[in-house]
């Protein structure tokens, strides 16, 4: 297929939905345009962002104590324990974060290649992708490690299979014993470094995807609330393992 019957292809299938399309329709119609796919990304983007936050305040319990991480583990498996079965509430969040990871991902890997396709071996699109910011240039590794991150940490904290002293219901000696040694502790640190980086790049992607206004007074502000929203959430991630490998924190 050649370059002109790609693009025809894609403006027929991008076309502006008339009223007597049937609604999916018109959703895949909007999904198949970049300007869709940038909008699924940002809203799946902000899920994503809203899970990391809440899970960072939950897991800095460890500061508090065994007491403290071991109920706020065992209150997420009780969530609406009054209406319906243990753990059931927690894995129907975590399939709604698994769905939200995964249009993420398609989304960023469609988007990824339209734009390769679009920008081609040209001079002027070498030089914009050199004048990018190092955080747009890596979005999609840091987005990667992250994905390979989140693997691991489950492994190592949630299924224990990685964890050699893990005891299920007790997650504040379970982080212990994983930071307790040094690689699991670097390849945390690791995965920490990528998704500040990833956070940094797609919060600011994201209010432009959302209509934030354009004026260079507002694109300022903008990178300055998410490089503060990224170094916060990457210093209080890190500030775990780096407490429990410099003794700070211990054993219960």
């Amino acid at each position: 297929m050649s370059d002109n019957d790609l693009l025809t292809a894609e403006r027929r299938v991008s076309r502006p939905p008339t009223d007597d399309e049937p609604v999916w329709r018109r959703i895949a119609s909007l999904y198949s345009s970049s300007v869709g796919r940038k909008y699924v990304m940002a809203l799946s983007g902000l899920a994503i962002v809203g899970f990391v936050v809440v899970h960072l305040i939950g897991t800095l319990k460890i500061f508090l104590g065994p007491d403290a991480t071991n109920e706020y583990g065992e209150a997420l498996r009780d969530l609406a324990e009054h209406l319906i079965p243990r753990t059931h509430l927690l894995w129907i969040f975590r399939f709604g974060l698994i769905a939200a990871f995964a249009v993420h991902i398609q989304a960023a890997f469609s988007l990824d290649r339209r734009n390769r396709r679009a920008r081609g071996p040209s001079r002027s699109s070498r030089q914009q992708h050199v004048a990018a910011t190092y955080a747009s240039r890596t979005m999609l590794w840091s987005g990667i490690i992250v994905g390979l991150f989140i693997v691991f940490h489950l492994a190592d904290l949630t299924w224990g299979t990685t964890n050699t002293n893990f005891e299920r219901g007790d997650a504040y000696n379970n982080q212990i014993s994983s930071f307790k040694n040094p690689l699991n502790t670097g390849v945390y640190l690791l995965g920490v470094a990528a998704l500040s980086s990833h956070l940094f790049h797609g919060f600011w992607s994201l209010t432009q995807s959302l209509g934030t206004a354009m004026t260079q007074i507002s694109e300022t502000a903008r990178r300055r609330a998410a490089a503060a929203m990224a170094i916060a959430i990457g210093v209080g991630y890190a500030s775990m393992p780096l407490a429990v490998l410099t003794g700070i924190l211990d054993y219960a």
